[in-house]
């Protein structure tokens, strides 16, 4: 006898206590056995079929192509239900057992419940949603939904510019506020703000008089945040640019004001904590204990239910704060504002979770005269690794000369680099591409990001040697539509991630698109028309799926670590999802293929 059937596994939980009654009353099974047709091609389906063991193929007859295959816990046909007729036959390739749902009875629960019906009918991406929004943790799906509004933000006060620091300590303490807004004299946008601890330090270090204005101690500019923004954002904002406030504006008037303390209130992950470990840290053992807590924020993230791109946001700017952090304490004072470090492919595009080896470059003022540059560089590198970033295995990293170079020596790199379309050059291109300017003096890095862009877009030659990289590996699906691994398990890098990045990162360039980061060169190419908004969401949530998969059995100790997933360990859903994210990249690459004119 077959197990009792699961009416917790999707769609099926999505049906009250009744109509799950009803649909369980209704179940019946049936047997097929190797050979048999379950359905022929222009069938008036009947039922509903979930496999309970053997395997389906659901095959077109007319060109003999194996569109999918079905396993335990899958279903089919539901569109035959819903359109009266069957586009494909379904076959028994193997002894199988299968629960049937009679159509009268999923048409029922089809017209009774919306959200059944939308599991249905919904694309890829929109189903992906539904089913990692039913899985979270109903406290913190309510935290990263929250918005900024009236019921947790704070009032504040605004102060003229000439109040002095005597009254204005006497309005704070009145207000029973540790803080207030400035007006100052640029106009009714300038806004500064002054703590209590900014009007200490006026009085005893700066020996100010109580008379003094409060305009020429106030900090400015203040960062604002909109009512409607997500609260999720405002800590991922305060966090990158150490801030423990935030002005809170509507359509550009002060409403308010939040504070780090109260969005940690509703949100207990200690980042904030982390990055003020990391600030404080004076000497690289002190970094490397704060370092050190950077997988456990990871961990509790995720297992949390934090949203995969979210936290990707949080950590990379948690990352960016490390580097920049051991570089300060690592380069000399005097050539600090004379070169840029910057790091390179995931890290640069603010897409890597999990510390991953080190990918970065330096750029020299042209003026810059470092004759021991690479003995600090060198020293870098070690810092890094003692911080728990591994070098590089293909040596992309400072200190290797070769990623050391002047603004102007760097410009003339990119422009060679781009007329070469050897496996190495392309490589380089590819990362340089990512490029992302974390310490030093950042501005250096923009002319060279410039002469990238303007010397690929448009350049179909250059572009059509330039995506082949991502047409090289297979997508891991096998002729029948189920998933493809071998005895390491399935590749998710080769077959996934690293087709799709590179494919987007490919139309980015064409196009001319300043965006590093994936998702945002998503939303950039249907922007400017490169691709439907329908595609850009299917890889937008391919991409988040194969992250957090990976991400998933990297932390746990039982699984094998790295790009390979052991998909037995992934329940039904997940491989339903993951078998239609490699869809999603198959055909993304073939959209490529054609685009680029690569017939080989």
């Amino acid at each position: 006898m077959p197990e009792p059937f699961d009416t917790s596994s999707p769609p099926f939980d999505r049906l009250d206590t009744k109509q799950a009654q009803t649909l369980l009353s209704a179940l019946d099974v049936a047997y097929y056995r190797r050979g048999d047709t379950l359905i022929e091609k222009g069938d008036q389906n009947s039922a509903l079929n979930i496999v309970i063991k053997g395997r389906v193929q659901e095959v077109n007859p007319d060109t003999k192509e194996v569109q999918a295959q079905y396993i335990k816990d899958d279903l089919f046909d539901a569109r035959a239900l819903l359109l009266g007729h069957s586009h494909h036959s379904y076959r028994a390739v193997e002894d199988t057992l299968c629960y049937v749902l009679p159509k009268a009875v999923f048409v029922t629960l089809y017209d009774e419940n919306q959200a059944f019906a939308d599991y249905f009918n919904t694309s890829f991406s929109q189903r992906k949603r539904l089913l990692e929004k039913a899985q979270q943790q109903q406290n913190l799906a309510e935290f990263i939904l929250t918005q900024v509004d009236e019921t947790n933000i704070q009032p504040i006060v605004t102060l003229n510019h000439d109040t002095s620091i005597h009254d204005a300590t006497h309005i704070l303490r009145k207000q029973r506020q540790d803080c207030a807004l400035v007006a100052m004299k640029g106009g009714e946008n300038d806004i500064g703000i002054i703590t209590r601890t900014n009007l200490l330090h006026a009085l005893v270090e700066d020996g100010h008089s109580q008379a003094h204005p409060i305009g020429d101690v106030a900090s400015a500019p203040v960062i604002s945040v909109e009512v409607g923004d997500f609260l999720f954002n405002v800590m991922i904002l305060m966090t990158r640019d150490r801030v423990k406030r935030v002005r809170v504006t509507d359509n550009g008037e002060t409403v308010g004001m939040l504070d780090m303390t109260q969005v940690l209130s509703l949100f207990s992950t200690h980042s904030h904590v982390l990055t003020l470990q990391i600030n404080r840290a004076h000497s690289i053992e002190e970094l490397a204990l704060a370092a050190n807590n950077q997988q456990q924020l990871v961990t509790s993230l995720t297992n949390n239910g934090i949203h995969t791109q979210f936290v990707m946001e949080l950590i990379s700017a948690v990352n960016e704060q490390i580097i920049e952090k051991a570089f300060r304490l690592t380069m000399p004072d005097a050539f600090y504002d004379k070169c840029c470090l910057f790091v390179m492919g995931s890290e640069g595009r603010g897409e890597q979770i999990l510390k991953t080896d080190q990918d970065n470059g330096l750029i020299l003022a042209d003026d810059a005269d470092w004759p021991d540059v690479q003995h600090y560089m060198a020293r870098f590198s070690e810092v890094l690794s003692r911080l728990g970033y591994p070098p590089c295995p293909g040596n992309v990293m400072v200190s290797n000369p070769r990623w050391v170079k002047t603004q102007s020596e760097w410009q003339k790199e990119v422009l060679a680099l781009c007329q070469i379309s050897d496996e190495r050059s392309l490589m380089d291109l590819a990362i340089i591409a990512d490029s992302h300017a974390v310490a030093g003096n950042k501005s250096l890095l923009e002319p060279v990001a410039d002469r990238l862009r303007s010397t690929l877009k448009g350049n179909m030659l250059a572009l059509n040697t330039f995506v082949r990289p991502c047409l090289a590996f297979r997508v891991p699906l096998t002729l029948f539509g189920s998933l493809k691994t071998d005895k390491e398990g399935l590749d998710v890098k080769k077959g996934g991630i690293f087709p799709l990045v590179h494919g987007v990162r490919t139309l980015a360039l064409e196009k001319g698109i300043r965006e590093t980061n994936t998702f945002d060169r998503l939303n950039a190419l249907v922007e400017c028309h490169a691709l439907e908004q329908e595609t850009a969401n299917n890889l937008t949530e391919a991409l988040k799926l194969f992250v957090k998969t990976r991400l998933r059995q990297q932390l746990n100790d039982d699984a094998a670590s790295g790009n390979q997933l052991d998909v037995t360990l992934l329940p039904r859903t997940e491989r339903d999802l993951l078998r239609d994210c490699l869809s999603v990249v198959k055909k993304f690459k073939e959209r490529l293929a054609s685009h680029y004119q690569v017939r080989d």
